[in-house]
């Protein structure tokens, strides 16, 4: 498949907002980063507050940097809090281990880049990357 395209990329916050309207979650930030972590594409609905966009792109940027979903990243650091400090410190803050991002994975299984999203609880974070993903035709993990 490639790299990650900026259509894909596009799709997924699209598919990530639909679905965070259909569950009347309040106004979300979604990012789509690369699978080195640069943004890709990156939105925030009106009404969210300003800290969105920084803090789905630290959540993506953990799940990419490490890979795994930022949820799995969470329980990680609290079992080794130490290491994740360090980690967050050695990324200069950009590191965020909270669950609301996915990794964005082909069809082989390979790591595209990864979503987040800030606005809702961790749990509903997570909810509309996922399904922001599947929109896609690419698989979370």
């Amino acid at each position: 498949m490639g790299t990650l395209s900026l259509e894909q990329a596009n799709r997924i916050i699209a598919g990530a907002l639909a679905k965070s309207k259909e569950m009347g979650y309040k106004p979300m930030g979604v990012v789509v980063l690369d699978d080195a972590g640069h943004v890709k594409s990156a939105q925030r609905e009106d009404g969210a507050s300003m800290f969105r966009i920084d803090v789905a792109t630290g959540k993506a940027w953990a799940a990419v940097g490490m890979g795994a979903a930022s949820g799995v990243l969470a329980q990680r650091a609290k079992d080794n809090p130490n290491f994740f400090i360090t980690l967050a410190a050695t990324a200069q803050g950009r590191f965020l281990p909270q669950p609301g991002a996915v990794l964005i994975k082909d069809a082989d299984g390979r790591i595209l880049g990864a979503a987040g999203a800030s606005g809702g609880t961790g749990e509903e974070d997570e909810i509309i990357c996922k399904a922001g993903v599947v929109a896609a035709g690419l698989l979370p993990g």
